[in-house]
């Protein structure tokens, strides 16, 4: 019997206006200091039961605690092919249909990707495709030749099929109930797949504060024009990704995951973050920084708000965290979350499963 632990965050969050200049050669800017911190707590409570998955139940997975308050996410220490497919297995989720594992294929040449060997047995066992989508702002995977080349480099279509999903062009789905979108646009090969496993490493962004589950949909499923978009918080589909307005496009980077989960349908896609190699800066960085925080586990979970605030709530538990929770605070990371929740994505509550013990 596994037991929960529950955390539930208070975050006092400081508006931080910044503004981010030109681009170096990865055409992505890197560290910049924190003016003001924000201070984190959390109360903890320890169960001794845990919610049982249907496991005849296809696409569901158990969406409450036992006491219908909050989702649960499942957590595990253990950072490996098995660890991973046992993880999964906690979910009890069922696809029917062809099943899109999204990751980042990583920029070259030194990039913190997801390597095949942790993440192999999971996409075969549910048959995945590896999908992808171009970048928006120069490097190796800016067209569809080179970042083919790049998932051959780093070893990805030797365990799966890739797709890279705006090769033929994009489609527009719709956003409600957002300030800043009102549509998505994503690659047209987006509409092949029933089933979704965001599968996500978790770590620094220069430009978004954090990188997990909400970026990988927001950004990464976005075609080019689509990541201007979001980038811009809605205003243009061409041009830099740099906006000057901080708030307005983590707004959009929820916002953008909500018109993506409203068309798929929730009980399709699943969120996995895999807290190793925990950089200040993202996988589109072909040279980040050496990470001062050890590598943490692995956090799964159907609410990509509360998969992403348990792996921000890991993070600042953890010993040599200084440089990332500067990341994360320094670009007022945590406003995703809270725009998130506001507009209906997800809950920054969460129980916590730890399968370990």
């Amino acid at each position: 019997m596994y037991r929960i632990l529950r955390i539930i965050p208070v975050l006092t969050c400081a508006l931080l206006l910044f503004s981010l200049s030109g681009c170096s050669t990865d055409q992505i800017p890197k560290n910049s200091s924190a003016e003001e911190t924000q201070e984190v707590t959390a109360t903890q409570e320890i169960k001794e039961e845990s919610p049982v998955a249907d496991e005849n139940s296809a696409a569901q997975i158990p969406k409450e605690d036992v006491s219908g308050k909050v989702p649960v996410v499942y957590f595990t220490s253990d950072i490996s092919a098995e660890g991973l497919v046992r993880l999964y297995e906690q979910l009890g989720w069922k696809p029917d249909g062809n099943v899109a594992v999204k990751i980042s294929t990583g920029e070259p040449p030194a990039s913190n990707y997801l390597r095949p060997e942790l993440i192999g047995d999971l996409v075969q066992m549910l048959d995945g495709t590896i999908v992808e989508c171009n970048t928006a702002y120069g490097g190796s995977r800016a067209s569809s030749a080179m970042h083919k080349q790049v998932a051959e480099d780093h070893g990805f279509t030797a365990i799966a099929d890739f797709d890279l999903m705006d090769e033929e062009g994009e489609v527009e789905w719709p956003v409600t109930g957002g300030t800043r979108l009102d549509k998505v646009i994503v690659g047209s090969h987006a509409e092949n797949y029933k089933d979704w496993v965001i599968l996500s490493h978790f770590k620094g962004h220069t430009m978004a504060g954090f990188g997990g589950a909400i970026k990988n949909v927001g950004i990464g499923i976005s075609s080019p024009s689509g990541k201007v978009y979001v980038h811009s918080a809605g205003t243009r589909t061409s041009g830099s990704i740099m906006y000057s307005d901080q708030d307005a496009w983590l707004e959009a980077l929820a916002e953008m995951v909500t018109g993506f989960r409203d068309h798929v349908g929730e009980e399709h896609i699943i969120y996995i973050n895999v807290m190793n190699r925990l950089s200040v800066d993202c996988d589109c960085d072909g040279h980040p920084d050496e990470p001062d925080i050890h590598d943490i586990g692995i956090v799964a979970g159907v609410d990509p708000v509360a998969v992403d605030q348990a792996c921000v709530d890991l993070v600042y538990q953890a010993e040599g965290n200084a440089s990332l929770v500067d990341r994360i605070e320094s670009r007022n990371g945590i406003h995703t979350l809270e725009h998130a929740e506001k507009i209906g994505l997800g809950s920054r509550a969460y129980e916590m499963v730890n399968i370990d013990e």
